[in-house]
């Protein structure tokens, strides 16, 4: 490998600039060998750039160098690749080649789009069972995600009660900042589904209480609904309940009640390891084998996150005389500036950038977000055009080789406080100026 042309492709990548990063790579790559480390920065440079069929050609190539290894995260990136490129039977050859590497610490990234690449395919079960494997990863830092897509899985595979664990757990290990709005809208949906009105109504109501989330056509059609059938007292009686519950496939058990997990008597069919069935309880010993300490401080910092959030909306409507001027001018906490701080910080630090990323941007757009910040990188905001609802910022990078690079981010809003939706390179011209 040509080192100067890799530590020159490497320092381009870096900045931002990922076509001069493609040049100096292919230069970099020679017939000597150990080339895995310029083809896999070559392989992300692709990837930033859309160019998914030249990226699964460099991390094809990066893997076939056995001295360099990184088996785990090359198998990964080739499948968020080939499922870019929709080919999901290939993406999930390379994720489950990824997943069997023990050394591979992240495992939880591939498990999510070993789901997404079944939900493709249109196998829900399989997807459950891989977002189940994202969600008690221990290195995963958002579990709440997995759950969601799990609790999505089981609403496919007609198990609504198990859908409602899946929901109740997400919020239970949903960050205090984080926006749970969607879960519980995605949670009513999975108590319509069970047949429990009430709680429909409750949870339907918790989504939209803050008035920052609208709730989908369909979900407001079952919110109607859920509200129709309590005021009526038409709730279904304990023997229509079971009935509905049969009809879904659900029975009781020699104790009388359900078993969440195994409805039919077949966890070993549906999900891996029977003997992990306490995997729907709200224990995170038994989710993510953690000790029950941990779990009662987690829940202490959740509520104390709660009340700081309610805090801060009671003060902004003191301060500024109307509850809901500071959300409509675009005022978050934290704020836009706080977001993509923490952003670039985090990819100086090594930490996972996923908390700022929106949970709407699917694997392939993390990818490519992940892939433009550079490392090591100080930031400041220079511009903001800020909503209620979405914000633009225009920042500068100040990089590690001394050079500034500018950007052009793109946020959505979060609750009180935003994530990022995009990120592109600006670049400096005297058009318009």
């Amino acid at each position: 490998m040509d080192k100067q042309a890799y530590q020159a492709g490497k320092a381009a990548y870096q900045s931002g600039d990922f076509n001069r990063a493609i040049e100096q790579l292919v230069n970099a790559v020679d017939g000597a060998g150990g080339n895995g480390a310029a083809e896999h920065m070559l392989g992300n440079a692709y990837m930033r750039l859309g160019r998914y069929g030249d990226a699964i050609g460099a991390y094809t190539k990066a893997l076939s160098d056995t001295s360099y290894g990184r088996v785990g995260p090359l198998n990964s990136n080739r499948g968020r690749a080939y499922l870019a490129k929709n080919d999901p039977d290939s993406a999930i050859d390379s994720l489950q080649a990824a997943v069997a590497d023990d050394n591979y610490h992240k495992k939880y990234k591939a498990y999510l789009a070993l789901g997404q690449a079944y939900e493709v395919k249109d196998d829900p079960k399989n997807a459950g069972i891989a977002y189940r494997s994202a969600a008690i990863d221990e290195n995963n830092p958002d579990p709440a995600l997995a759950l969601r897509r799990l609790g999505r899985s089981f609403i496919e595979l007609h198990r609504p009660v198990d859908a409602v664990e899946a929901y109740r757990t997400a919020i239970d290990f949903a960050t205090p900042m984080e926006n749970q709005n969607t879960i519980y809208a995605e949670l009513g949906m999975a108590y319509v589904a069970a047949n429990r009105m009430s709680e429909a109504v409750d949870a339907f109501a918790h989504a939209t209480s803050d008035g920052t989330y609208r709730l989908s056509t369909d979900m407001q059609i079952a919110y109607d609904a859920a509200k129709r059938s309590v005021a009526a007292n038409s709730a279904s009686s304990p023997s229509d309940t079971d009935a509905l519950l049969q009809r879904a496939g659900y029975g009781k058990n020699a104790d009388n009640t359900y078993d969440p997990l195994d409805p039919l008597g077949k966890s070993g069919q549906m999900m891996p390891s029977p003997d992990e069935s306490g995997f729907f309880s709200v224990s995170e010993e038994d989710l993510v084998k953690a000790d029950k300490k941990k779990r009662k401080e987690q829940r202490k910092e959740k509520h104390t996150g709660r009340k700081v959030a309610i805090t801060i909306v009671i003060i902004l409507a003191i301060v500024l005389g109307v509850g809901g001027y500071a959300y409509y001018r675009g005022y978050g906490y934290p704020s836009q500036s706080d977001v993509i701080a923490s952003l670039f910080s985090a990819k100086t630090s090594g930490r996972d950038e996923d908390a700022y990323l929106s949970d709407s941007l699917s694997d392939a757009q993390r990818t490519q977000i992940e892939a433009i910040i550079p490392s090591g990188a100080s930031v400041t905001v220079e511009g903001l055009d800020q909503s209620a609802q979405d914000s633009t910022a225009r920042i500068n990078a100040h990089l590690s080789s001394g050079e500034d690079q500018k950007y052009t981010v793109s946020l959505v809003r979060d609750g009180l406080s935003w994530k990022v939706s995009d990120i592109q390179l600006s670049y400096d011209s005297n058009i318009n100026s």
